[in-house]
């Protein structure tokens, strides 16, 4: 059984997390990047409520919303060992009463801290394959499925970071959330991974007010947000057309660049609020590199979409290294 994508008339998404989440100022970040007080807002998904909240709760709202009207019992899904989207899998099922397969990458005993404790907690069992690459990963939850199945299990996969233009449908509500919020909304700032979440804020905000960072967790994301969108608004979708900055993933996905370190200090220490090393926090790197060349700028109002992934810095060891280096430092 595979759920999750488009159709006419999708299932009914299942309830999962908080709605709306809050809009709240950031006025001593704003004054710190020279914009003015009332320029810079920030959209707590990190909020949610489930498992630790994040923006993959919207998603798993339609995904799992699927899973369940096609009668699925386990729920499966793939990441990095680090994936908030593998934790909030494990959380929708153990809400729901569902089991959860995490089918990671790599070998177990790599990382015990972060998500993946967490995953633990949450009930999950997961499936170490030791291989690398999408591909590859696609193709071992396959495998995990045919199993799972043959056992008399009701397997559903869930897509790689909850992204799919069905699980797209959780941030085209978002988008209508910020519409209400900042009707005088001119750009959302948000992380681009999977693609989902960009996909849904695109669909409902226009690509015009939409501005992605690159995390580098694909090759080449705007092409597959382009897909998502044009799946949900059934017509072409360009991805020229598109607003994606790719100068913040440095040497690689999971490797911590000088950028996002500052911008998890400036960001920690003006607002008390906490980003993570992979996602949020390149999107406020690419957020500050936004205001200095001139891409955003004083007079209008900006949202930073904080997609949670809190529990993954703890599991960064460099990420943990850096802070304790600034503890040490201020004594």
């Amino acid at each position: 059984m595979t759920t999750t994508d488009t159709a006419l008339e999708p299932p009914a998404p299942v309830a999962l997390g908080t709605w709306p989440t809050p809009v709240e100022p950031l006025p001593r970040l704003a004054s710190a990047l020279g914009l003015g007080e009332n320029d810079l807002w920030i959209k707590r998904d990190d909020l949610t409520g489930l498992g630790g909240g994040g923006n993959k709760v919207r998603k798993l709202e339609w995904t799992v919303g699927a899973a369940v009207a096609e009668g699925a019992d386990t729920l499966v899904t793939t990441g990095a060992p680090q994936s908030n989207h593998a934790r909030l899998t494990a959380a929708a099922a153990a809400r729901l009463g569902l089991r959860a397969v995490l089918v990671l990458p790599g070998a177990e005993g790599a990382s015990r801290s972060g998500n993946l404790v967490l995953d633990g907690l949450l009930g999950a069992r997961a499936v170490w394959t030791g291989v690398s690459g999408r591909a590859a990963l696609d193709e071992a939850a396959a495998d995990v499925c045919a199993r799972l199945a043959a056992q008399g299990a009701r397997p559903a996969l869930i897509p790689f970071g909850g992204s799919s233009a069905l699980g797209s449908r959780g941030y085209v509500e978002c988008g209508e959330e910020l519409k209400e919020q900042v009707p005088d909304l001119d750009c959302a700032v948000v992380a681009l991974g999977s693609g989902g979440t960009m996909a849904g804020l695109v669909t409902s905000l226009g690509p015009e007010r939409v501005l992605g960072i690159d995390t580098g967790a694909l090759d080449d994301p705007a092409p597959v947000v382009a897909a998502f969108v044009a799946d949900l608004l059934d017509r072409e979708a360009r991805p020229a057309a598109l607003r994606v900055r790719g100068d913040q993933i440095g040497a690689g996905y999971p490797v911590l660049t000088e950028a996002v370190e500052s911008a998890l200090t400036l960001t920690a220490r003006t607002e008390g609020i906490i980003l993570d090393p992979i996602y949020t926090g390149r999107a406020m790197a690419g957020l500050i590199a936004a205001v200095r060349d001139g891409d955003i700028r004083a007079g209008r109002e900006t949202v930073f979409v904080h997609t949670g992934g809190l529990p993954g810095l703890f599991g960064h060891q460099d990420a943990v290294a850096y802070g304790e280096r600034g503890l040490t430092a201020q004594a």
